[in-house]
């Protein structure tokens, strides 16, 4: 008996002798909220100077999506603090298995320990949740829009803080997407479109805010707005009928104007005829038709990275409403207004 305890001692110093990294998991979080991104951090102790780095191996993580395999280091004295971001993606989650292995000009044993299991909540959101978690969100800029006869379209612009912001969306919308995205969980932005129904007059959503612990409201008041939407284009047809009103308006004008120089025989004024009649002419001049061909995506946006909502299965016409730098405006035959690629119009 004393001899197996001496031998295992004996084993078990051998084990201790060729550990060359003393690692454990140092900042844990207590619990996490499903679609929170949190830090770890593990500290490691290296009985080796002269190496390179430590190199981190990750295994058997449950519930869990690791954002970066490079952490954030901090050294104090001997010790390394490395800390990893992670975001909990379902009910339940397992810290992952680490595998920590010197990079150095000679190998040596790595070190392993198993990861536990986290205190994952699940939110109990009202309808109205964006599906933001973040410690902050901010709408930088939004702008609304006629998308058609029945809808309107918002466009926004939000960052936040710690946040898979990539994840937004909204129920009892008609249309909504990504148009873009920058991507970062310390601070991230997002162009956002979301085609709601005409007769709501404040879109109104909430998210979850980490570090008040509390669902945050947001109110957008709907104010349609004739100019462009974020810059980048306008969305709303041309009123054709208040166009005719004003040709309509300005002929009777003319036909008075010319009745009282006929009448005064003072002629020299029917030069001053020429700018109203200009102006008819103008008006009077048809929307001009292009030709779209077969297949061609029409978007929402006038951006390369758009949102297709419709594909031309055949190459027919289509008014041109407008222009933008690599993009035409045309109104569909349902009313509702896109943007066509230049190179997809083609020639009669």
């Amino acid at each position: 008996m004393i001899k197996l305890l001496l031998l295992s001692f004996l084993f078990l110093s051998s084990l201790s002798a060729n550990k060359v990294i003393y690692l454990s998991y140092e900042t844990v979080p207590q619990r996490v909220i499903k679609g929170e991104i949190f830090p770890i951090t593990l500290k490691s102790l290296s009985t080796v100077r002269d190496f390179e780095d430590i190199h981190y191996e990750f295994s058997n993580l449950s519930g869990l999506q690791i954002l970066s395999d490079t952490p954030q280091r901090v050294q104090k004295g001997k010790y390394f603090y490395d800390t990893f971001y992670l975001l909990s993606t379902q009910r339940w989650a397992q810290l992952p298995d680490v595998n920590a292995t010197l990079i150095a000009s000679q190998e040596y044993n790595s070190s392993y320990i198993l990861g536990k299991k986290l205190n994952v909540v699940t939110l109990n959101p009202k309808k109205n949740f964006s599906k933001i978690i973040a410690n902050n969100f901010e709408l930088i800029e939004y702008k609304t829009t006629v998308f058609d006869n029945k809808h309107n379209i918002i466009v926004l612009v939000a960052s936040a803080q710690n946040s898979d912001i990539q994840a937004m969306n909204f129920e009892n919308v008609f249309k909504q997407g990504i148009e873009s995205v920058y991507e970062s969980y310390f601070d991230s932005k997002i162009t956002y479109f979301l085609v709601i129904d005409k007769k709501i007059e404040n879109f109104s959503f909430s998210y979850f805010n980490l570090l008040k612990n509390k669902y945050v409201n947001i109110i957008i008041p709907i104010i349609v707005e004739d100019d462009s939407v974020t810059t980048q284009s306008d969305l709303k047809p041309k009123d054709q009928s208040k166009e005719r009103l004003k040709m309509q308006i300005a002929s009777i004008l003319v036909f008075i104007a010319f009745i009282f120089i006929l009448w005064r025989r003072k002629y020299v004024y029917l030069i001053l005829l020429m700018i109203p009649l200009i102006y008819i002419a103008y008006i009077a001049i048809p929307e001009q038709e292009i030709c779209i061909k077969q297949g061609t995506q029409i978007r929402l946006l006038p951006v390369n990275n758009g949102t297709i909502f419709e594909t031309t299965p055949s190459r027919y016409a289509l008014l041109k409403e407008g222009s933008i730098d690599g993009f035409t405006k045309v109104k569909l035959k349902n009313e509702k207004i896109g943007w066509v690629k230049n190179e997809d119009i083609c020639s009669y």
